[in-house]
Formats: structure tokens, C-alpha cells, sequence
């Protein structure tokens, strides 16, 4: 049986002492890279065949950053309310104001008690992927396309433990068609808000606009936890997506728990933080974490090869340079099987604030899960609801 992987402008963080007469600093190494990688870089969908004077603003966008020559972060934000009502003239003069309802339900969603994000956005996060990993340059048809919940995709063993997101996914979708919008924008609308929800995480520039698809796409296209890094290598260039993005969007796992890897080690996460998009998941993959934090084979695999290696060591500690990396990364992935690029409508604008900051009220708690000590985190959270009413019960603190 398959298990497939969850996935889920800054200087290098890394820093290199300059000398007389050294002419390349740790930014210019960085720009230099970038330069190289865009090189290298593929287009997309109608990009590929389109002249810059055919393009629409939209499209010159999403073109440069495919070719890592712009962020594909925004801060730009809509703040207040939506314009009006969903029904009204104003919020339907919008092509936005539908998905800014929509933001509003899934931040509550996606939100938890303790403000780190729940498993709902961790859901969301790996849906997306999901649906939109299922192509390769070798297929005609897949990628981000609304197939993984328009078809029985759901029921291939490498989904497996999407249902409860994909049924708060399909009651979004029957609530809001009537809008029209489109399964295939409305998964990876969710997944670009849970990971901007989720502490430390990136506003990636969002799209809608995607065609549905009810064929289901190809199998075998999806990652295995137990793959070799050749073979993870391969797969994702096969997506267009190179070794440097393949290591950057393998940090979602820094959210994650897991529930079928191993079932005897039901939610156990991938670091010592679940719930935050933090950069800790780079170092305790190649360290010694609490020991419930449970190492995938294929992250172990990534963080040792010559091919990944570098990158993953720059992201250990750069959570501005991860940050960048993976919403580039994630545009990218967010457009694989998208031919209508070009006509796309960016509503980046309606996703929630990012959360630079988080103080974790209650870390001795989780430290004690972390270190499997029952009866003690049982206690603790007896008292934690008498004092703060946040913490209801210890498998509310590990599911959240």
C-alpha cells in the first residue's frame, strides 16, 4: 500500500565570511542561483505558446514568477469586510467577494483554540497538493483540476485520510456554485489560506479561474514516504518542478501529523512543532527531536542527498528564505494541468493577514505529548482547563 507525502525575498540565511578582494556575498551566491535556476525554469499550460503581447497582466505575472524573476508572495490585503452580502450587487460586480466569504469560513475552520492551525488546514494544505501532483509532462490531461473531488480519486490508497477536509471542501463547494466558482480554484484557494493561517506562513499569490475536470486523472503520480530521493528527484522534474522546489514544498511536513504511516504511532507529527509553519522540520529531520516526532524515510533520504542536501541545510534556521522558496514552489505546482493561465483573476487580496508571530501558551503541554508522558499531560490539562478554559482534552491539544 502507498503513502503519499503531505504537502503540503530573502538573502541565503546561511552566512559567509567576506575577505579582501572576495567579490561574491552570500546575496549575490543567492542571486546568482536564481539567475541560473530561471534559466532552467519551464513554462506552463497556454504560457508556453502565447507571445509577451498576448498576455494579460495576470499572465506577464504568473509567467515571471515561473521564471523566478518576481515573489510570488503579496501583502497586499483587503481588509474589513467583504463589499456586501455574497447575493449582492456589489460583492457579484467583484469577482473577489465571493472567495472573501469564502476566506472567512475557512480561516474559522482552519484556526484552532491554541492558534496553531488545525487539521483541518493541514488537510487543506495536503488536498491541494493532491489534486494538482497528478501530472507529469508525460500526460495530457491531471494537475489542478478539481478531479481529486469530482471522481473517485478519493478512494486511492494515497489519499487516505483526506475525507474529513474533502467533506468540508464539497459542503464549501454545494454552498457557494451557485457563484461560480470551481472545484479545482476552491482546493487550491484552501490550501494557499491554511498555509497563510497557519503561524509563519507565506501569502501566496492566488488565482482562480481553473477549469473542472470530471475525468480522474493518472495514477502513479503521486510520492510514496518511502521513496529514494533519486526517485522523488524524477518524479517532480517530471512536473516541472526541480530538486531546490521539490525540498521547499517537502516543509509542509513541519504542520503535519501522521495516521497511516505507521497507525501503532497515530498523530504523530514531523516536528516538534504541528501546527506552525516554522522551518524546525529541516533541522529534526537530520537531528534527534522529542520521540513522538516521527521521521519519514523519503525526508531522510532528501536531507542526505548531494542533490538536496545544500538546500535543505540553508532552509534549517531561513525562515524568510523557505517562506519565498516555497510559495514559488507552490505557485508552480498550484498551475501544473492549468491551460487557461492567461485569463486567471488574482483575488490574493481576500486571504487573511500573515502571522509573523506566535507564542505557544501551552508548550509545556505539548513538550510532554512530544515526550510521550500520559499521565502527566493528563493532569496538566485538567489544570489548563480550570485556568485558561483553552485545552478541552489531550486528544483535542494532539488533533487540533
Amino acid at each position: 500500500m502507498r503513502f503519499s507525502l503531505i504537502f503540503v525575498g530573502s538573502a541565503l540565511a546561511a552566512t559567509s565570511q567576506a575577505y579582501p578582494g572576495m567579490k561574491d556575498t552570500s546575496a549575490d551566491l543567492h542571486r546568482a542561483a536564481l539567475e541560473t535556476r530561471a534559466e532552467a525554469k519551464q513554462l506552463l499550460g497556454d504560457l508556453k505558446t502565447l507571445k509577451d503581447s498576448q498576455l494579460t497582466q495576470v499572465g506577464k505575472d504568473i509567467k515571471a514568477m515561473l521564471l523566478y524573476n518576481m515573489n510570488a508572495q503579496s501583502a497586499t490585503i483587503q481588509t474589513g469586510p467583504p463589499v456586501g452580502t455574497v447575493d449582492s450587487a456589489a460583492c457579484k460586480a467583484d469577482p473577489c467577494c465571493v472567495w472573501k466569504w469564502i476566506a472567512l469560513e475557512m480561516t474559522a475552520k482552519f484556526n484552532g483554540t491554541s492558534g496553531r492551525c488545525t487539521k483541518f488546514a493541514r488537510g487543506a494544505v495536503r488536498l491541494g497538493f493532491h489534486d494538482a501532483a497528478v501530472w507529469s509532462n508525460t500526460t495530457s490531461y491531471g494537475g489542478a483540476d478539481g478531479s481529486i473531488l469530482l471522481t473517485d480519486e478519493l478512494s486511492r490508497a494515497d489519499n487516505n485520510g483526506l475525507a474529513t477536509i474533502a467533506d468540508a471542501t464539497k459542503n464549501w463547494y454545494n454552498r457557494y456554485k451557485q457563484y461560480g466558482i470551481s472545484m479545482a480554484d476552491l482546493i487550491q484557494f484552501g490550501a494557499n489560506v491554511a498555509t497563510v493561517v497557519c503561524p509563519f506562513g507565506p501569502r501566496i499569490r492566488t488565482y482562480v479561474g481553473r477549469k473542472d475536470n470530471a475525468k480522474a486523472g493518472p495514477t502513479g503520480l503521486l510520492p510514496d514516504v518511502n521513496d529514494s530521493a533519486d526517485k522523488l528527484i524524477k518524479l517532480f522534474q517530471a512536473k516541472t518542478i526541480d530538486p531546490h522546489d521539490l525540498v521547499a514544498l517537502v516543509g509542509a511536513h513541519s504542520t503535519s501529523q501522521q495516521h497511516f504511516v505507521d497507525t501503532g504511532r497515530d498523530g504523530d507529527p514531523q516536528d516538534s512543532t504541528p501546527g506552525e509553519w516554522d522551518v524546525a522540520f529541516y533541522g529534526q529531520t537530520t537531528g534527534s527531536p522529542p520521540p513522538r516526532v516521527m521521521k519519514f524515510n523519503s525526508d531522510i533520504a532528501l536531507s542526505k542527498d548531494s542533490r538536496t542536501q545544500g538546500e535543505w541545510q540553508q532552509f534549517v534556521g531561513g525562515q524568510a528564505h523557505w517562506n519565498e522558496d516555497y510559495a514559488k514552489a507552490y505557485l508552480r505546482m498550484s498551475m501544473l494541468g492549468v491551460n487557461n493561465i492567461n485569463s486567471l483573476t488574482e483575488c490574493t487580496k481576500v486571504l487573511p493577514a500573515e502571522r509573523p508571530t506566535f507564542v505557544s501558551q501551552d508548550k509545556p503541554i505539548l513538550d510532554l505529548w512530544l515526550q510521550g508522558q500520559y499521565d502527566q499531560l493528563n493532569n496538566m490539562v485538567d489544570d489548563a482547563i480550570m485556568l485558561t478554559g483553552v485545552i478541552s482534552t489531550s486528544k483535542e491539544r494532539r488533533e487540533e
